[in-house]
């Protein structure tokens, strides 16, 4: 868990700068990011009273699952922590999830995004002076005629280079124990146990431990493992609140996001193996049923979803599961009924109103139209990067007859996947058919003249 993103690009020698919010979005366009309602809340859940203690509550940072199977967190802004569905799937308990976003939060509240940059620009100047130092020691070698000028040269490259990298990785591996003290203070701050991030900690370093006795310690971004965990566990152990655990609710939630994950990302023999026939349990169900609808028989995955549904008729997932596995699986009328009743459960879910809306456009009744408009453009409001959304409300606006705000809501959804030129394809001719100086037509006119981001400006 670091500041991985900025890192690599330091060691490419190319210095990352500040974005603009909505280029920040941009930036995830492309990123294997994972999106679910039950679980992003429940990371929501998670992160939060950290975020509130380390006084970050106002700055909207967001949680972002990638996924990629490897263990891995991090930031790379200061608005966004990445964890990997690989750390969800391999943390046991929610309170190893907390203190994993406990240590990333440390950066965020450290300014270590920042700090580095600093570090980056400094290290860069370095360089360059070093290879300049370096290129002028071999050409004043070769006019002297010296046989080892050109050695000699590269080696006066080299070697600050060496420094430099050293001293880059060394300020980076003590980011890494500030967070993690920062991330116990936080812990302790919200009466919550650094068990879960210290025995997490241990067990990955029982996982490298062969590799990690033929690593250079200092070439390293994080202190060897053995070090960072003795550190962290005698930090931990400390805390009052070292013994406390988690709630059996929110370990269920925590064992059913488990699930989920396996259900959507694993093949269904690998499904087994983590849930076997015998295993009766509600997650055990949870990921059978998602497997089921997956790559089975949808009708036997609705059996056992509406089985689910009976033992607890008020979670709005499991509806969302079944009007789910009834739309991807041809049936978007029939999907609508259970959608709804999400919808109705969950009010303020916008990934539930836009899988609603398009349950309702795909049913091809043009009387529902209006109300997948509504659904879309409430959506909109919390989701306004959602390329889907404005895709699905293009279709809406088309089922009404209303192709100039199908034009811009086309344009919109190209915008946000990153097609420049589709969107203002699009953008001018809806400009041709909205109401001149309309809300609307300004929305257009602005897609029309955003400049490109390789554009230069005079």
């Amino acid at each position: 868990m670091a500041l991985a993103t900025a890192l690599a690009v330091a060691l490419s020698g190319i210095a990352p700068s500040p974005q603009p919010a909505r280029a920040q979005e941009t930036a995830l366009r492309g990123m294997p990011i994972v999106r679910d309602t039950e679980i992003e809340q429940l990371l929501r859940d998670y992160a939060q009273p950290i975020l509130r203690a380390a006084g970050l509550a106002k700055q909207n940072v967001r949680v972002v699952v990638l996924n990629d199977r490897a263990f891995n967190a991090f930031v790379m802004d200061g608005r966004h922590i990445f964890i990997n569905a690989g750390a969800l799937f391999d943390a046991k308990t929610p309170n190893e999830v907390i203190g994993v976003f406990a240590h990333e939060t440390g950066h965020l509240a450290g300014g270590h995004l920042m700090k580095l940059r600093e570090q980056l620009a400094s290290a860069q100047t370095a360089s360059i002076v070093a290879m300049l130092l370096g290129v002028g020691a071999m050409v004043a070698g070769a006019r002297s005629g010296q046989t080892g000028g050109a050695d000699i040269g590269a080696a006066a490259i080299m070697a600050p280079q060496s420094a430099i990298m050293r001293s880059l990785l060394a300020y980076v591996r003590t980011q890494e124990d500030q967070a993690d003290h920062a991330g116990v203070k936080f812990l302790t701050a919200t009466q919550q146990s650094p068990r879960g991030m210290v025995e997490l900690f241990k067990r990955l370093s029982n996982e490298s431990l062969f590799n990690s006795r033929y690593i250079d310690p200092y070439m390293q971004t994080h202190p060897m493992p053995a070090e960072r965990v003795a550190a962290l566990e005698a930090l931990g152990k400390a805390s009052p609140y070292w013994d406390r655990k988690d709630s059996a609710e929110l370990q269920l939630r925590h064992d059913m996001m488990r699930a989920k994950l396996a259900g959507f990302l694993d093949k269904p023999d690998t499904v087994a193996r983590r849930y076997p026939l015998g295993d009766h349990s509600l997650p055990a169900q949870y990921a059978h049923a998602i497997s089921t609808y997956r790559y089975g028989d949808l009708r036997q995955a609705i059996v056992q979803i509406d089985a689910m549904i009976q033992l607890q008729p008020a979670n709005p997932y499991f509806h969302e599961l079944k009007g789910q596995a009834l739309l991807e699986g041809g049936h978007p009328a029939e999907a609508i009924g259970p959608l709804r009743h999400a919808v109705q459960l969950a009010p303020f879910a916008p990934l539930l109103h836009i899988m609603l809306a398009q349950a309702l456009i795909a049913s091809n009744n043009p009387k529902v139209a209006e109300e997948a408009v509504e659904l879309l453009r409430t959506a909109l409001l919390s989701e306004p990067e959602a390329p889907e959304a404005y895709s699905q409300l293009a279709m809406a606006y088309g089922r009404k007859g209303d192709l100039a705000n199908a034009d811009l809501a086309s344009a919109q959804a190209a915008f946000t996947r990153g097609d420049l030129p589709t969107a203002r394809q699009l953008a001018t001719r809806a400009k041709t058919r909205l109401p001149v100086g309309s809300p609307a037509w300004m929305r257009a006119d602005d897609i029309v003249n955003v400049k490109s981001p390789n554009s230069k400006s005079n």
